[in-house]
């Protein structure tokens, strides 16, 4: 396969403050990483809540609830994108960074003063607006302040701190709610909780994250990004999101093999668990053998975990699977994120990554759509049959695209 010759360092340097030394990663990196886990700690604490408190407390139907969150996965596809290309126009990324997480932050905390439909809605766009707004600039921050040879290693820190945040999020919400149990507000309180934690990372914003102004791009915005290398790997990556249905499919199959409804949120809160810990060996293992060979493993585990939810039968089985599905999101978005950072210019990095965040989520609608109607019309088993063959067409493109030289890591 075709390789794509290594960046030269003054310009990976032109564009990086904190470009990394050794096997050390700098204080950038390991502050976005604290503030993926805050950031991940607050959604993830009302998250599990939010349908309960739509139908159960606002009395909400079903089809508001799904307009609502249909509305927000829109906004942020959209913002996405926009994000993404701003921050490379402005050459300026943690100010846009900043901004997503307050507007995250306060619409979680007003949530515990929501009394009617439309104020739900309203903070959940507003908190799609802040999750849109944060994602492709602070990926692009990332990667800027990693170096040129640690990239794998910084997404990594990142994924495994965001997920560790996706862990115990949850556990603290259950514990909670066992505290106030006897409170009619209860869930008022957790958004306050939440939206207090979710302010956390603007602090580490402000104090430990340093960027260094980079030049305006006074080109008009456009899909200039999207060739070359770089579109053929994002076509690749939505030919297998295509059969990668939401998760809730997951837990729907474990109910019906008979897993216990009270055990969801602990099984979720360990499979986030065994995904945080294995980042960190995961991105380091794409720095030395390449993203495509880490991807292509991480497809595989995943293959097998969608084949053995397909065919299990017992409870117990369905803790294993988890376990071995959460190694799947461990080598592949650290590693993705990666090879998008060395598909194009550092100076395009923000579009290339709004582009791709978005694509992705867009694409899983369709994708659960599939799911769904292969679950309805066929078999309870046959959308994780149909993702697991899917793995199969995407892992023979994926080694067509190029991919970067791999240097020698000291």
């Amino acid at each position: 396969m075709s390789e794509i010759p290594p960046e030269e360092p003054r310009n990976e340097k032109a564009v990086s403050p904190v470009a990394e030394e050794g096997n050390k990663l700098g204080r950038n990196v390991i502050s976005l990483g604290w503030v993926a886990f805050f950031g991940g700690l607050a959604q993830d604490m009302i998250q599990p809540i939010l349908p309960t408190f739509f139908s159960s407390v606002l009395g909400l139907s079903k089809e508001f609830i799904g307009l609502i969150e249909g509305l927000m996965t829109t906004v942020v596809s959209l913002m996405k994108i926009g994000a993404g290309y701003l921050s490379d126009a402005l050459g300026i990324r943690k100010a846009i960074v900043f901004i997503g997480y307050a507007f995250s932050a306060a619409a979680r905390f007003l949530f515990g003063f929501a009394a009617s439909g439309f104020a739900a809605m309203g903070l959940r766009l507003t908190d799609g607006v802040g999750k849109g707004l944060k994602d492709a600039p602070r990926d692009a921050l990332v990667a800027g302040s990693a170096g040129t040879r640690k990239l794998g290693f910084a997404f990594g820190v990142q994924r495994m701190l965001d997920t560790l945040g996706s862990a115990v999020g949850p556990l603290i919400t259950y514990g909670l709610l066992r505290l106030w149990a006897n409170n009619t507000h209860q869930y008022h309180w957790i958004f306050f909780v939440a939206g207090t934690v979710a302010a956390v990372p603007l602090v580490i914003i402000g104090l430990f994250v340093k960027e260094r102004k980079q030049p305006i791009n006074k080109q008009a915005i456009s899909l200039k990004v999207l060739r070359g290398p770089f579109a053929g790997f994002l076509a690749v990556m939505l030919l297998f999101t295509l059969g990668n249905s939401s998760d809730a499919f997951l837990i729907l199959r474990a109910e019906e093999i008979g897993f216990s409804v009270v055990s969801i949120p602990l099984v979720i809160a360990v499979f986030n668990l065994v995904s945080a810990l294995a980042a960190i060996p995961a991105g380091r293992l794409s720095d030395r053998i390449g993203r495509r060979k880490t991807i292509a493993l991480g497809w595989g585990i995943y293959a097998l975990a969608y084949l053995g939810f397909a065919l299990a039968r017992t409870p117990l089985l369905v803790w294993e699977l988890y376990m071995f599905y959460g190694l799947y999101y461990a080598f592949t978005e650290g590693a993705g994120k990666a090879m998008v950072a060395e598909l194009v210019p550092p100076e395009n990095r923000g579009a290339a990554f709004g582009l791709y965040n978005a694509s992705i989520g867009v694409i899983a609608l369709p994708a659960s759509l599939i799911a769904g109607a292969l679950w309805q019309r066929v078999s309870s088993a046959a959308p994780f049959a149909f993702g697991a063959g899917s793995v199969f067409f995407a892992f023979i493109a994926l080694w067509f695209i190029p991919e970067k030289k791999r240097e020698p890591i000291s």
